[in-house]
């Protein structure tokens, strides 16, 4: 009577988690071209989110315009660069790696999201906060998702 051993597959990381993160950081790229490329829009998104007004940026005096426009090209090009380095991280995402990969994509999302969404409720602009919010929540679910992969 011969016997057979099954031999499992080493765990990977499911590849439905890694899709998602690695949209997530598509989306925080191009949110941040967005930002630089299209700076009117820009104006007009956050002043609906702020102020609830589109053309509230246009009642500031032309130079505070100008810095606003400068802040958020600036924030828009940070967004950029970040979001480049997670999207190659996760793409080398591996089951090897995964504890370790996913430790600093949450801890560079953190080191992010609790100064601004603290700042942002100090200054009174809590919309700037739900957004941010609405923005962890895509990088929070897959990568809890994926901890009990990677015990």
């Amino acid at each position: 009577m011969q016997t057979t051993t099954v031999q499992h597959a080493p765990t990977s990381t499911p590849t439905f988690w890694i899709k998602w993160l690695t949209y997530t950081t598509e989306f925080t790229v191009l949110f941040g071209l967005f930002m630089v490329l299209a700076p009117g829009l820009t104006q007009q998104a956050f002043g609906l989110l702020i102020f609830q007004n589109t053309e509230q940026f246009a009642a500031f005096d032309p130079q505070a315009t100008a810095y606003i426009e400068l802040a958020h090209a600036v924030m828009g090009s940070v967004l950029v660069g970040w979001g480049a380095l997670m999207f190659m991280l996760v793409r080398r995402l591996s089951a090897k790696d995964a504890k370790e990969t996913c430790k600093l994509i949450a801890m560079s999302v953190l080191a992010w999201y609790v100064p601004d969404t603290a700042f942002s409720l100090y200054s009174g602009f809590w919309q700037n906060a739900v957004l941010n919010t609405s923005f962890v929540v895509l990088y929070a679910v897959p990568l809890l998702a994926l901890r009990k992969h990677h015990k």
